[in-house]
């Protein structure tokens, strides 16, 4: 039992680790570069983005799997006595606020920005991007990457208690 507890609790921090690089990637590039664009490269290069994202790979290999590895890690876990418990805890809940905030503010802006349509035949580029709200997806995104970032560090100093 021990072997598959190090191992869902390395398997959370890698996943933790890959949102992390996954939203700080958004936080610190993608969206300063799309920000410097014209309203169509930024409407194309956004639907792009989104709809290149949602595979397998992401959704399983990091969105999904940082949620349920770290929560199978605080089921193992749980029980007196385990010090790697209240960090593993920290880190399920803070990427529970994560998860929230992507289901209840990101997405529904992705989505509404794809369902504009092909920007080819889009006639008000501007309105679109406009009522897009790119600051507020970026200051939401902010929060995600400081919450992944933080429950990755939770997560590493579990491990490192669960080691000892």
């Amino acid at each position: 039992m021990d072997t598959v507890r190090m191992v869902l609790l390395v398997a959370a921090t890698v996943t933790m680790g890959i949102m992390a690089g996954v939203f700080g990637l958004y936080s610190h590039t993608v969206m300063p570069g799309l920000r410097r664009t014209d309203d169509r490269t930024f409407v194309a290069a956004f639907q792009a983005l989104d709809r290149a994202i949602i595979n397998p790979w992401f959704m399983l290999g990091g969105f999904l799997g940082a949620l349920g590895f770290t929560a199978a890690s605080v089921a193992l876990l749980f029980g007196p006595g385990s010090p790697a418990l209240s960090w593993t805890i920290a880190a399920l809940v803070l990427y529970l606020v994560v998860f929230v905030i992507t289901v209840a503010v990101n997405v529904p802006m992705n989505n509404a920005i794809k369902a504009a349509g092909d920007p080819d035949e889009i006639a008000d580029l501007a309105g679109v991007r406009a009522r897009f709200d790119e600051a507020k997806w970026s200051r939401w995104n902010h929060v995600r990457t400081v919450a992944t970032t933080v429950a990755l560090i939770c997560l590493a100093v579990a491990l490192l208690h669960y080691g000892r």
